[in-house]
């Protein structure tokens, strides 16, 4: 019998700003190359997006779906937070599951989503401070001092005869974080693309700018690896700029992040545990479009 070729259904989602194209493999049959991506990701001749999330059937049986997320360049990601809301809040539209709490197989680990009035928390992966493991490559910067949490240092960055310091944090995916008095004037796309393909980050990171309010409120912008550009608001990043900022003895425990999107809610209890970050998320349309699909 031969293969019928119909329309693949999409969706365009959004939260904070932070737009994405889902599509959902457990009832389509789609083959994706990184091509395609990066034509729909175009915002003049395509969808436009920030990056494709995917969400497929689990390869385990202790978790609900597998997330994949793909930047608009095509490659893939390993974390994605406000991805993280958008999927859940698809799979409950689309009625792929009927739990309020779902397990999620993610190239960062393990990931929790919970639903409660119109709002999610997602139970991210315990953040990584050991550079190697981020990863980032020592040699190519110099240790400045540690910050108040121990075996965590700041530190000196050389790019275009220009000095940085930064704080380098895994949440599954690479960050640098940069505290600043006023990030509103910061060279964010500048810095961004310096530190972004930096050596000292040989997969590349995602670059966070910071500043601090008090002890219970930050704002954040970010430059976002696989954009090329500053995004309007970055989940894992603001996790990635919480840990930081505890680590350095700026804020408490539960922090409210302000980022050019909107806000999100991140709490770090302690430095085995996992970052947990709440906010919304929207369903902007959905979509169709003639390409791959086949029953």
């Amino acid at each position: 019998m031969s293969r019928q070729r119909r329309a693949m259904v999409f969706h365009k989602m959004q939260s904070l700003g932070n737009d994405f194209m889902v599509i959902e493999r457990i009832t389509q049959n789609i083959e994706i190359t990184a091509e395609q991506i990066a034509a729909w990701a175009d915002r003049h001749t395509g969808i436009g997006f920030d990056q494709l999330l995917i969400i497929d059937p689990p390869t385990t049986g202790d978790a609900d779906f597998w997330y994949r997320i793909h930047n608009a360049d095509g490659s893939e990601a390993e974390q994605c937070g406000n991805g993280t809301r958008c999927v859940a809040m698809l799979a409950q539209h689309l009625r792929l599951t009927k739990k309020d709490t779902l397990s999620w197989q993610s190239l960062a680990g393990r990931l929790e989503t919970r639903v409660a009035n119109a709002q999610f928390e997602t139970t991210m992966t315990v953040p990584v401070l050991e550079p190697a493991a981020i990863p980032f490559d020592s040699a190519a910067g110099e240790a400045l001092h540690q910050t108040e949490r121990e075996g965590v240092s700041v530190w000196r960055l050389d790019a275009d005869d220009e000095t940085y310091e930064i704080t380098p944090v895994s949440m599954g995916n690479p960050h640098a974080v940069l505290f600043l008095d006023n990030i509103f004037d910061a060279d964010v796309d500048g810095i961004g693309a310096r530190l972004t393909r930096h050596p000292a980050f040989p997969e590349g990171a995602n670059i966070g700018f910071c500043q601090v309010i008090d002890q219970q409120f930050i704002r954040l912008r970010v430059y976002e690896r696989g954009v090329d550009g500053e995004t309007r608001a970055c989940g894992s990043g603001a996790c990635a700029a919480v840990v930081a900022a505890i680590c350095h003895g700026h804020v408490g425990p539960r922090v409210k992040v302000s980022l050019p999107g909107g806000k999100l809610r991140i709490t770090w209890p302690e430095a085995d545990a996992p970052v947990t970050m709440a906010g919304g998320a929207n369903l902007v349309y959905r979509g169709e479009l003639q390409s791959g699909v086949t029953s």
